[in-house]
Formats: structure tokens, sequence, C-alpha cells
């Protein structure tokens, strides 16, 4: 690569950030735009969107699956009907409805990739807002914030969080013994913050409709399928690894999304054309887009170089470099979408133990997963880093992209600092109590 090809990259992914956090243009086309002046200069070619859709192809498959089997229960009426059921247990009480709405993200992002959550909830959620008559905006970009929160209690929850588990080898249940906990931390803080972010509907209470009921659900025997292929993912999200046959989570996702499509072609409900039109294609573009530009950044050799410089600065001080990437990788999250940044910091890790000779250098390749235990917090204050520092703005996680377009298309757009009013003071306290959880595992792990 040329030094004026070098420059262009650097000017491109600098371009494509302030346009998007300055609002001057959609998100999704300054990012194509950006991949396609990085073609234009030579800067990429098919074999980078060749290694870009490696990179991409799991963390995309598990949003494609989710966006699929959300869609194909919308038919159903199931929405209408948890959302009156919902109202219903709030009794009118803004506190209750924000509680409840956390609890019930924290169940399902166990389970379902926190993107697939906001999708799955944002219908019921614009329902009782309408129905209490307040602004729905706060509280679908809450959810994105504890769906990133509660997509650390598992290894699915957030698609970041599964490229790292998945790039150091750790199972679903190493997991759950490791990490689980912090991501438990991390959502009960969002819980004193809920009065302070949200006042004003806190402090709300309306008096519900007496004769408010929820209406049947209309396709019973279409509702049964759905959701026994939504819980037959989720199974497989946790046991599919262990199985003759191992079912890790992106197949898991596209086997869902194909039977869930098969439900809808077989009902004869509506085509299959139009539930596909629905999907939030956009999001899918730009997350792509994002993982090509990180290619192309890669491609410098300024990853590399990093990781040259990460060693001359920290030299074989692990708990120091954990928490360099955790502050870094959390200020990157806020103006990066935290998965293709992610990826680029999976290969500066690696490129830095290489060179620190702590592990051989097939630790550089996809299929090394034979990590020394001692190096492993490393990696998850990446993980923190890389998910909970999404929170802060709306290009951080692929849940608040999901979550700010369907406010758009409700008619309720949200700027960026907007996001931001909600998502920093989550994400500074979330932060600091990650870098006391990574702190506590390498003192725990001196103790064993």
């Amino acid at each position: 690569m040329t030094e004026l090809q070098v420059i262009v990259t650097f000017i491109v992914f600098a371009g494509v950030l302030l346009i998007i956090s300055a609002n001057w243009m959609d998100m999704m086309v300054a990012s194509l735009l950006g991949v396609s002046i990085l073609t234009v200069f030579g800067i990429f070619n098919h074999q980078d969107i060749l290694s870009a859709t490696r990179t991409s192809d799991g963390s995309l498959s598990l949003l494609f699956g989710g966006m699929v089997v959300a869609r194909t229960l919308e038919p159903t009426g199931i929405f209408d009907y948890i959302g009156t059921r919902f109202l219903m247990m709030t009794r009118g009480s803004g506190k209750r409805f924000l509680l409840g709405l956390v609890l019930l993200v924290s169940v399902l992002c166990a389970f379902l990739p926190n993107a697939t959550t906001v999708i799955l909830l944002a219908p019921v959620i614009i329902r009782i807002c309408n129905q209490l008559e307040i602004d729905f905006v706060g509280p679908v970009v809450i959810t994105a914030i504890a769906s990133n929160s509660a997509g650390m209690l598992t290894l699915v929850g957030d698609p970041a969080t599964f490229m790292v588990g998945s790039a150091i080898g750790l199972s679903f249940n190493q997991y759950l013994s490791k990490i689980s906990l912090g991501g438990f931390l991390a959502l009960l803080v969002l819980v004193p913050l809920l009065p302070l972010i949200l006042r004003d509907t806190w402090r709300l209470q309306r008096k519900l409709p007496e004769n408010l009921a929820p209406e049947p659900i209309k396709r019973p025997l279409m509702c049964f399928f759905s959701l026994a292929v939504l819980a037959g993912m989720i199974a497989l999200f946790v046991f599919g690894e262990a199985l003759p046959v191992p079912m890790v989570p992106p197949a898991v996702s596209i086997i869902g999304a194909s039977l869930a499509l098969l439900i809808i072609y077989s009902a004869r409900v509506e085509s299959i054309s139009d539930v596909l039109k629905d999907l939030d294609w956009k999001t899918l573009i730009f997350l792509f887009c994002m993982f090509c530009l990180v290619e192309a950044l890669t491609k410098t050799g300024v990853v590399q170089s990093f990781s040259l410089k990460m060693y001359g600065v920290f030299g074989t001080h692990i708990a120091l470099v954990a928490i360099a990437i955790l502050l870094s990788v959390s200020l990157g999250s806020s103006v990066i979408a935290n998965i293709p940044l992610v990826a680029a910091v999976l290969i500066l890790v690696k490129g830095y133990f290489v060179i620190a000779e702590l592990v051989p250098e097939e630790a550089l390749g996809v299929d090394f997963t034979a990590w020394p235990t001692a190096y492993l917090p490393v990696f998850i204050a990446m993980m923190f880093a890389g998910t909970l520092g999404g929170n802060a703005t709306l290009i951080g996680a692929s849940a608040n992209i999901v979550s700010v377009g369907i406010c758009a298309l409700h008619g309720k757009p949200v700027s960026f600092l907007k996001f931001m009013r909600y998502g920093v003071p989550v994400t500074l306290i979330q932060i600091v109590l990650s870098g006391f959880y990574v702190m506590a595992m390498f003192y725990t792990q001196r103790l064993e």
C-alpha cells in the first residue's frame, strides 16, 4: 500500500465517523460511500471483501436470523397480546414499566442476541408508551442499553462478545463461570440510574381503562410453531456445541431463520418477499461496511504497529494491558460500531501476545484456542469494553442502531447527541465497574 493510499484510508475512515456523528448523512449511505472511495483508489479489492466477509459472517448471521424470527412472529398478534399484558402489570406506573422492562430484557438477552431482543420488544414498548401517553424514544433507547448490558450475561447475548469468546475457544458454560457475574453487575447499576435518565417516565402514574384486556392470539397454530422455533434456537444456543455435530450460534441462527420462513410460507399469511422487505437491511449493510473500513485500516499496517507499540509501552505487564484495552476500546466503541472494532482489536491483542513471546506464532491463526488462563482477563476486558462501551452512542452497538432505526420508522428520529444523553452516564459507571471486575480476576488468579 502506497503512502497516498494510507493517507486516503485514514481520511475516509475519519470522514465517515465525522459525518455520522454530526448527523450530516444517513449512516448506511456514509459507510457505503466510504467503501466505494477506497475501492476507486484501489485500496479495497475483492480479496479484502472476502476477508471482511469471513470476519463478519458470524455476527451478521446472528443478527439476520434474529430479525427473521422476530418478523415472522408479527402476524400472530403475540406482540399486541404481550403488550397489553405487560401494560396491565404496570398498573399505569412508569416505575413498574421501566423495572419490568429491564427484567424482561435481562431474561431475553441471556439467550438471544441483543439486537434481536430490541426487535422483539420494540412493538410491545411502543404500544405501552402510546397507552401511557408518553414518548417512546427514551424507553426504546433504554431497552437497547439494557440489552447491551444484559448481553454480557451469556456468550450469545452480544455479537461482539461472541466474537471474542469464539476466538479464544471459550465455551458457553466457561463463559457463565468467568464472566456472567460481571454482566449481572453491569446490568444492576442501570436500575438506580433510571430515575435520573427517565425522570418523567419514572414518576408517571396513569389510570388505565377498566375494560383493558388482551386480544386473543390471531393465529394460534402459527404462533405455536414460531415460538417453538424461537425456543429451539435458545436451546441450541445453550447446548448446541455439545451435540455430536456441534452447532455454533451463527449456524443456529440461520437454521432458525430458515424454519421461520418455512412457517410463513406454509401459513400463506403473507409472502416471503414481504417478510424480507421488512428486515432492517440498513443495519446489516452498515455493519458490513464498517467491517470493510476496519479491514482497510488493518491493511495499512496500523494495527500491527500498535501491537509493537503496546509491547514497547507495557512489556509483559498483562494487567496494565487489560486496563488499557478496557479504556481504549470503550472510547473507540463510542464512535465506531463495536463489532468491527472488536474484530480489529482482536488482531492487535493477538499480535501483542506473539511479539511478547507469551504465546506461539500460531496464535495469530483463527483456529488457535489454547490460550493460557492467565491471559483471559485481557480478552474479558475487551468483551466488557466492546459491549458496554457501545452504550454511549447510537452507532456504538448493533442494538443501538436497530433501536434508532425503529424510532425513525415510527416518526421519531433520534440524533447523535440525544442518544448520548441516555448512554454516556450509564457507560461511564459500567466501565469503572468493569475495571474493578477485571482487576479482581487477576487478583483471584494469583490466589489460585
